[in-house]
């Protein structure tokens, strides 16, 4: 594996064996530096993994690396789904994803399903939770995460469609991983062990959880989540609070038992 660095936009770079890198150019607070495209390729295979979104030459350049036999999607969000469906007809390839919405000229993925292309054999890991969508795909001693685990920071519950008790569910599914699985985040960094940021992400959550109860024992039962937001992410940018929010509506609902 190479160092653990983030790519520089547009510059393909291999990170294992299997799997390379393409950083489309769409930073923003959601995105982090932008969105990771997955290229895997073994033994004359090709699989394409979350295309990104339109308005740039991304697609461009993916199309230019070579035949592509198969798109996969790790979750429906527009950053990582939009241009799926253009690329896929410029490949002449089919697309594939946990929600058939997002398929085209394919099933859906279902949970455990094992796909081979030339020598590549994906596992497919249903991960609910950021999304009711969200999935992870294991290979040669790595996952992709999609937006369940980032290379840095922590992944919103993009409530209502993500709600908090699948998405710790999903994490204890990654934090039972072997140690040493490295995890190939939809943005960010790669990171060394998928296990261990996993854990640090439970551990993270039932903070957060905690910090809410207390905040509701203050403010009342009825507290909005804007209303726990402001007490809970003080410190955090104001700019970040909306993203926050969700977060927090999610978390109001597994405390409610919704």
């Amino acid at each position: 594996m190479t160092e653990l660095t983030h790519p520089a936009y547009g510059e393909l770079r291999q990170v294992t064996p299997t799997a390379a890198v393409l950083l489309q150019n769409n930073p923003n607070m959601m995105t982090l530096d932008g969105t990771n495209t997955w290229i895997l390729r073994a033994g004359g295979g090709s699989v394409v993994v979350d295309p990104g979104q339109l308005g740039d030459d991304h697609i461009d350049r993916l199309a230019a690396l070579g035949p592509v036999d198969l798109v996969l999607l790790t979750h429906g969000h527009f950053d990582h789904s939009q241009a799926a469906a253009e690329f896929a007809q410029r490949v002449q390839a089919p697309v594939r994803a946990q929600d058939d919405q997002w398929c085209v000229d394919a099933e859906p993925l279902t949970d455990g399903e094992r796909i081979p292309v030339g020598d590549l054999d994906i596992e497919v890991l249903l991960t609910p939770g950021h999304t009711s969508d969200s999935l992870c795909l294991r290979i040669d001693g790595a996952v992709l995460t999609g937006d369940t685990i980032l290379g840095r920071g922590t992944t919103i519950v993009a409530h209502p469609d993500g709600r908090l008790a699948p998405y710790l569910d999903s994490l204890h599914r990654l934090a039972a991983l072997p140690e040493g699985v490295i995890g190939l985040p939809g943005h960010g960094p790669e990171l060394p062990d998928v296990a261990g940021t996993a854990r640090q992400y439970l551990e993270h959550r039932q903070a957060r959880l905690e910090q809410v109860r207390t905040a509701l024992d203050k403010i009342g039962p009825t507290a909005t989540a804007r209303e726990v937001v402001e007490l809970v992410y003080a410190d955090v940018p104001e700019i970040l609070w909306p993203a926050a929010e969700l977060s927090v509506h999610a978390q109001l609902d597994y405390l409610q038992g919704r």
